[in-house]
């Protein structure tokens, strides 16, 4: 497993990038991983907040950085094949996507929609997103079914 700083300097090792996007990037990282190897990449939890998925952590090393192009501060360790591989497929899948749109794509998805359960649509919130439901959620859209 690894921090959410070695995974956020994988992405902005491959581009820069809004610290939103950043944090959507991370997420499908850890959700892809729960999906496909019933396990987590990253060491630490995402929040349901209003935006869309959010590590506390990697918010607050980034909070003040508005909409300013992260860019990487440092290169990411080397990752096992798998986990290379993992976060190619989440590059190619999400990483044409602007912060706003995978905004968006979370919040049509159950897991951030579960976690949000009845607050209002800008109500703050620290609910943690379910790893199980996250890994039932994705492993669904790969299989191919419904979600």
């Amino acid at each position: 497993m690894y921090s959410v700083f070695d995974i956020a300097n994988w992405f902005l090792s491959r581009q820069e990038m809004t610290h939103k996007k950043l944090q959507k990037l991370c997420y499908y990282a850890q959700a892809w991983s729960y999906a496909l190897y019933n396990r987590p990449i990253i060491n630490a939890e995402f929040q349901a907040w209003v935006h869309g998925p959010v590590c506390p952590q990697l918010y607050q090393k980034y909070k003040g950085k508005g909409f300013q192009d992260l860019v990487c501060e440092e290169p990411p360790p080397l990752f096992s094949t798998e986990n290379e591989e993992l976060l190619e497929s989440v590059m190619l899948t999400y990483g044409d996507y602007t912060g706003n749109a995978l905004e968006a794509l979370t919040h049509k998805e159950l897991p951030w929609i579960e976690a949000r359960g009845n607050l209002g649509a800008s109500e703050n919130s620290e609910n943690i997103i379910k790893p199980e439901t996250m890994r039932k959620y994705y492993q669904s859209i790969y299989d191919g079914g419904e979600v």
